[in-house]
């Protein structure tokens, strides 16, 4: 009966052993991986504010050259493509058939005079009626009226510049017979020095223009007028400063866009018309902006502006912001953000509001665009 009981013992070791062992391979839980982001503090920081308005050169004026009596060109005065000054003459035409035209009026006007003359002493001895007196005094001014057209006539065989500027491509040649007033142009100038800037716009950004300078928000000469800045094609800016005309304000039938016009001074001609370029208005300085990386911002599904914020105990917040412009590559932030407020720019796709993360500075990228442009 003792033997029993030493071998009924035994297999109980065994047993337990087992037990303890199976707990000691059961694998623990892994610790939670806290995700790491780069974020950019904001500080309040003066911003000197532009508006960039898409434009395109125009001339400042234009003048179409048609000639104003017919007949066969002789000469061609000018160079093609070259600067031309008011006055100058661009054409002859040849001038014979209009020298015998006034030589005619001539002879016809001293035989008006004469017989005028005579009749003046004749009306005083009553050998004629007053009547006859004044029909010879009346085609006496019609003659003199008649040497004056030919005169002008004459003058017109030279075709003279109206305006000066850049003259283009001659339409005709040496030989071609012309007529008055026709409808195709011989040739047509621009003038270039000042040149226009046309820049469309709706009429909602008109109207804040508007505002903005009867507000002082926008710099003004002491003309009281606002200045503009020309960035060209190329990236250049345009040395010489110009002026918005808001008296030259038209509205495009066509498209229902407003267009406002700025001029420019061009000594250079280094504006020439058809040019695409940017014109820059100086708005003056914001004082204490917050600007944040454009990365930084993003929009929900209702085109709320919203950006993730690390709070005091690393935790990342949801912050509804507003947002006013866009300055450089950067977010005018008008509403919502605080300086001192730490704004995820990257690992944004790894954050979820109410969770930890850690936090790093952002890449050298994000950190200069916190700087006024």
């Amino acid at each position: 009966m003792f033997v029993w009981l030493r071998h009924a013992a035994w297999p109980v070791v065994p047993a337990f052993l087992v037990l303890s062992l199976s707990g000691c391979d059961k694998p623990q839980q892994p610790a939670a991986v806290v995700p790491e982001v780069g974020v950019v503090t904001l500080s309040a920081t003066d911003v000197p504010l532009t508006t960039e308005l898409p434009g395109r050169t125009a001339p400042f004026l234009v003048a179409e050259i048609r000639p104003q009596v017919g007949g066969i060109l002789q000469k061609r005065l000018f160079e093609e493509g070259s600067m031309v000054n008011a006055n100058q003459v661009l054409y002859q035409i040849d001038p014979a058939p209009y020298q015998a035209e006034l030589a005619k009026a001539e002879a016809s006007l001293e035989s008006a005079r004469l017989l005028a003359r005579r009749y003046e002493a004749l009306v005083k001895t009553s050998a004629i009626s007053q009547q006859d007196r004044d029909d010879a005094r009346s085609s006496w001014l019609q003659a003199k009226a008649s040497v004056d057209s030919a005169r002008i006539n004459l003058g017109y065989t030279k075709i003279i510049a109206p305006i000066s500027g850049r003259i283009g491509r001659s339409s005709v040649t040496q030989g071609a017979l012309m007529t008055a007033n026709q409808s195709d142009a011989l040739a047509t100038i621009q003038q270039l020095d000042p040149i226009y800037v046309d820049i469309p716009q709706s009429s909602t950004s008109l109207l804040r223009l508007q505002d903005d300078l009867a507000a002082g928000r926008i710099k003004q000469n002491d003309e009281q007028q606002a200045e503009v800045r020309l960035v060209l094609d190329n990236g250049s800016e345009y040395p010489l400063p110009g002026r918005l005309k808001f008296s030259e304000v038209t509205v495009d039938e066509g498209t229902n866009a407003i267009i406002i016009r700025a001029v420019f001074p061009n000594p250079d001609n280094r504006l020439l018309p058809g040019m695409f370029v940017r014109a820059k208005l100086q708005e003056g300085i914001r004082e204490h902006a917050i600007l944040v990386p454009q990365r930084g911002i993003t929009r929900d599904a209702s085109g709320q502006a919203t950006a993730l914020v690390v709070n005091k105990d690393n935790k990342v917040e949801l912050k509804n912001v507003v947002t006013e412009r866009v300055v450089g590559n950067q977010w005018l932030v008008s509403d919502g953000l605080m300086p001192g407020d730490k704004v995820i720019v990257d690992g944004v796709q790894k954050a979820q509001p109410g969770n930890e993360v850690n936090v790093v500075a952002a890449n050298a990228d994000a950190m200069a665009s916190t700087q006024p442009q």
